[in-house]
């Protein structure tokens, strides 16, 4: 991956959105001085590198605050797109298994199942920036065309 590409990616909404969520979740200022690709490589998981992370344990802290920006990046994106308030509810257990939603008012924008939580991430930047994208055009097209149910 060439400098120019991770410019170019890290200039997408969804990933801007991203790294402004996770940097809004460090109270101590860790991140204040790392670029937004240090920010996003923990993300970035090859399979091999997912293979090496058990799924035996508790998911750790910090994996759970990623999973949770990256919903909030998306629930975040709409809102700013629709005019709508959206929250997110992240349902996890220990072992590693929920759900991730996003709702705006009665409306349920974006339903995940989470699996292996303990390996959430993306084999590339590209990826983890379409996925973000994906769900969150889904979730307007939803919050768009039911609007009255948003409302309710």
């Amino acid at each position: 991956m060439t400098t120019e590409t991770i410019i170019s990616i890290t200039n997408t909404p969804f990933l801007k959105e991203l790294v402004r969520q996770i940097r809004a979740q460090d109270s101590m200022g860790v991140y204040r001085s790392w670029s937004d690709e240090l920010i996003l490589k923990p993300l970035i998981l090859t399979k091999e590198q997912k293979r090496k992370i058990s799924v035996e344990g508790d998911v750790e802290p910090i994996t759970q605050l990623r999973i949770t920006a990256f919903y909030r990046a998306i629930a975040t994106l709409v809102e700013q797109e629709t005019g709508l308030l959206c929250q997110v509810v992240i349902n996890l257990s220990h072992e590693g298994f929920g759900w991730a939603l996003v709702f705006s008012g009665h409306l349920l924008v974006v339903s995940k199942t989470l699996r292996d939580a303990q390996r959430f991430g993306y084999e590339s930047m590209e990826k983890l920036a379409a996925e973000g994208e994906k769900l969150t055009k889904s979730a307007v097209e939803l919050a768009t065309k039911y609007r009255e149910v948003t409302n309710a």
